[in-house]
């Protein structure tokens, strides 16, 4: 079975129509030029239509040679061996808070934001494994189930923002029940769950559910954003700082007690997210540390490529196309001599 490595280079042949209906244009100027100059029987009598002759041979050699070149750049190729490979992984939930105190400015350029770059960052790494994506504020909602399509995923992940659940809070407790029942029950492990939060409005909840998941087989990772001190919660769309009932600027500060606890119940590890690649790297690691399960076979073909004999080719006619100026000029001066 042949197939092109880089077909969109193909895309590239149009350009030899062009040249040649480019070319034909400039010939016919040429030509009217020339007649203009003088008689065209002498002028034809003249040039024996050797000079046409020769510029028209080498454009053929250089459209020949750029279409070689494109084909190259393709790469042909012809499959030469085809194997069936396992493919294994694990299933993880990415449970994200997008409650409004993600939208404090403690982390650049916001909470949420650095949240859904560390996701994307972490998608972008994976191989085999399946995904999923719950969102929690107030209340917990499914947005991706698990999945293999990870352009998918980070497209949905991309629409995520506070607005999209009105009740406010951060149940982590329902965020993990969510992603713990959303799993495949008939299985104890393979299973993980990646909780991002600021760990405000803790509920008390949260280490019950995370327990309840522990006995199922799930390992819970938890990452802490925003800081201890805390910041001041800015509306998006005017600028000004959330007030109290008193009136006072409402400060956010993360809760990092709350997200140790919860991993620590399942065996998992809590990280304070500052790196944003680093955090993503220690996460994958601990993922692909678990034992993976098989999500079925797929084949792999091996290909031999033939972009060497094309370039090759195209090379040859370029080395053509400037040997016959040469031999010319050489074979007029043999001929004066």
């Amino acid at each position: 079975m042949f197939r092109f490595q880089n077909f969109e280079y193909l895309s590239m042949l149009l350009l030899i129509p062009v040249i040649i209906v480019l070319y034909v244009i400039y010939l016919r100027w040429r030509k009217t030029k020339i007649n203009k100059l003088a008689d065209p029987a002498l002028i034809k009598h003249l040039v024996k239509g050797r000079i046409a002759g020769r510029s028209t041979t080498r454009i053929v050699l250089l459209i020949i040679a750029l279409f070689f070149s494109i084909v190259g750049l393709a790469n042909l190729q012809k499959g030469a061996q085809t194997e069936k490979a396992e493919r294994k992984g694990v299933d993880v939930f990415f449970a994200l808070d997008v409650s409004k105190s993600m939208l404090a400015k403690d982390v650049q350029p916001d909470r949420l934001t650095r949240a859904k770059q560390l996701i994307e960052t972490m998608i972008n790494q994976m191989v085999n494994d399946r995904v999923g994506l719950v969102v929690f504020a107030g209340k917990a909602y499914l947005q991706v189930p698990l999945t293999i399509d990870y352009s998918a995923s980070k497209m949905l992940l991309g629409t995520v923002n506070p607005d999209m659940i009105p009740t406010q809070g951060t149940v982590l407790g329902d965020a993990v029940d969510l992603a713990n029942t959303s799993f495949s029950q008939k299985e104890r492990k393979y299973k993980s769950i990646i909780l991002i939060s600021d760990g405000e409005d803790h509920d008390e909840r949260a280490l019950d559910a995370a327990k309840e998941a522990a006995k199922e087989g799930v390992i819970i990772h938890t990452i802490g954003i925003g800081s201890p001190q805390g910041s001041t919660i800015f509306d998006p769309e005017t600028g000004a700082p959330k007030l109290d009932e008193n009136g006072q600027p409402v400060i956010t500060k993360l809760n990092e007690e709350a997200l140790k606890s919860i991993a620590a119940s399942t065996g998992g590890t809590y990280t304070y997210l500052t790196n944003t690649k680093q955090t993503a790297d220690k996460l994958i690691s601990l993922v692909d540390s678990m034992e993976g399960k098989s999500f079925g076979s797929v084949l792999f073909t091996d290909y031999n490529s033939y972009f060497q004999y094309f370039i090759a080719a195209a090379l040859l006619l370029i080395i053509a196309e400037w040997i016959i100026p040469a031999a010319s000029l050489l074979k007029k001066q043999s001929v004066s001599i």
